[in-house]
């Protein structure tokens, strides 16, 4: 996997960049966040590495950057900051995940890999259609009734994942950890917002919201939509 890596720390870097290319990876450094999103975006990486406290850049706005341009490549935040509302902002950003520092280089290998295997599932192949929503996970698009959906990357992962479960429903808990990667139940709004504005995009125009409110449980795609 081609790994773009964005820190200013040079001895971290250098020891990040020595651990991955001696596991077959290579590694761009980056020493910066806007020439770190730069490169995300004119580059093809299959992974981004991304501290969260950058010169010129900081992490949280050159992953905004990255994604609002189009890049889909996972990104595994790194910070010295390891609270809830850090890691929030984080991934409410586009993280794929995070890694509080001082953290042990084989850990940093082994959830890289994870991600690059994510990335790389067959599950993520293929086209699925609920009612009148088509999703082509291949090309990363999204249409209804024929119409062209623009997502972002964070939008376009939560409705994939409510497709998956094919009409069926799927808790807020379900979804915290299917794409935030929490395995508890913060004190966030972040579903709610994000669903908020994937259902403003996929219902303008349209007489029938295609996400369905279970009042208690969750949130389904309507067959009837």
């Amino acid at each position: 996997m081609r790994v773009l890596l964005i820190e200013d720390d040079a001895e971290l870097a250098d020891h990040v960049k020595t651990r991955l290319e001696k596991l077959g990876h290579p590694v761009v450094l980056a020493t910066d966040g806007a020439d770190g999103a730069a490169r995300a975006i004119d580059g093809d990486f299959d992974i981004v590495i991304l501290d969260r406290m950058l010169p010129r850049l900081d992490g949280v706005a050159a992953l905004r950057k990255m994604r609002s341009a189009g890049v889909g490549a996972p990104v595994l935040m790194l910070t010295a900051r390891g609270s809830i509302e850090d890691r929030v902002e984080g991934l409410d950003a586009g993280a794929d995940d995070y890694l509080v520092k001082p953290f042990a280089l084989a850990e940093l290998a082994a959830r890289v890999s994870a991600l690059g295997r994510r990335a790389r599932s067959p599950d993520h192949d293929g086209i699925v259609a609920i009612g009148s929503i088509r999703i082509d996970r291949v090309n990363r698009s999204v249409t209804r009734a024929g119409r062209t959906i623009v997502l972002h990357p964070r939008e376009f992962q939560l409705l994939d994942t409510l497709m998956r479960h094919g009409g069926r429903t799927v808790t807020r808990a379900m979804l915290l950890k299917a794409i935030w990667r929490f395995d508890f139940d913060p004190e966030t709004k972040i579903v709610e917002s994000h669903m908020s504005r994937l259902r403003a995009k996929l219902d303008a125009g349209f007489s029938i919201g295609a996400i369905e409110t279970v009042r208690g449980e969750g949130y389904r795609v309507r067959g009837d939509a």
